[in-house]
């Protein structure tokens, strides 16, 4: 499991700086600047929790079974919140209406609150032998 959080990581990181790159490039003259302003917070987003999803993978602080969870929790939740940030703020560019589908930003974004809490209350339940 964690050989696959860590590639997951990998991947979101990596597109994360392609994300941010082509937002602050190339669709710097098609979409306004409030639009570009959200488009960053997706790609924000997705780089904090690639991050997040580093460190999950490389810990010995989490179990196999939490990992998994977490692992669920941040993938879901960064291709719900992030990828409909990323279609909303470019609605203008496509036939598709993403605002139809804009109730589902919320979702990914409680699923990633959802991913914190749980990590908070795996490190709650540690045995205090962990403390070092």
């Amino acid at each position: 499991m964690n050989k696959k959080i860590l590639i997951t990581a990998s991947i979101f990181g990596l597109l994360a700086v392609v994300f941010g790159a082509f937002g602050a490039h190339a669709l710097k003259e098609l979409i306004t600047v409030e639009a570009q302003q959200t488009f960053e917070t997706g790609v924000r987003y997705q780089m904090y929790h690639a991050i997040l999803l580093l460190f999950i993978g490389c810990t010995g602080y989490i179990q196999q079974k939490t990992k998994k969870v977490l692992y669920y929790l941040i993938v879901l939740g960064i291709i719900l919140f992030s990828g409909s940030i990323y279609g909303l703020a470019t609605n203008l560019l496509t036939t598709f209406d993403f605002k139809t589908i804009g109730f589902i930003t919320p979702i990914g974004g409680l699923l990633l609150i959802l991913a914190w809490g749980f990590l908070f209350m795996n490190f709650l339940k540690m045995a205090s032998k962990n403390d070092n």
